[in-house]
């Protein structure tokens, strides 16, 4: 079965691994990673927030990460932000929580931020689009297929835009 987050990185010649989990898992990126045998870190959560100007943004942080607050709005450059309610979410990404692939549905100018920490990773595991499909592929992959900007979201003690 090729989703179209498949299909976009076919047409982009960007490798990747589909796999496939039971439906039935509980929700979430630690038993996403459980399921298919890596670590929680490599298993990418994709948020959407939604900046006061009316701009949405992906941030992408590992299963196991938590952005810190003031590293987020620098990164963004804007104090006012929030999560996007889960209708925002469907209506920016054509996709429920829960499975939303990393690329392939921003429009020209989509900001996608990933955090630093996660190249450091021999490969991240991200929703395919579909509830029991993820894309295995490595972090400059991920980059590559999103046009993510690097950040550091999660490290106090180091500046948000890396060198």
């Amino acid at each position: 079965m090729k989703l179209p987050s498949h299909l976009y990185l076919d047409e982009h010649n960007i490798p990747y691994e589909a796999r496939s989990f039971s439906p039935e898992t509980e929700k979430g990126a630690a038993n996403v990673a459980h399921a298919l045998g890596f670590s929680e870190r490599q298993a990418v959560k994709t948020l959407i927030f939604q900046v006061d100007t009316g701009e949405r943004v992906l941030v992408m942080l590992g299963g196991d990460q938590n952005a810190i607050s003031g590293n987020l709005k620098k990164a963004i450059g804007s104090r006012n932000i929030q999560m996007a309610a889960p209708e925002v979410v469907k209506e920016t990404t054509g996709y429920v929580i829960g499975s939303i692939p990393a690329f392939h549905w921003q429009p020209p100018g989509f900001r996608s931020f990933l955090e630093a920490s996660l190249v450091d990773e021999p490969i991240l595991g991200t929703g395919a689009g579909q509830w029991g499909e993820e894309i295995m592929i490595t972090p400059q992959n991920l980059i590559k297929a999103s046009n993510a900007i690097i950040v550091n979201l999660t490290d106090r003690e180091k500046p948000v835009f890396p060198k």
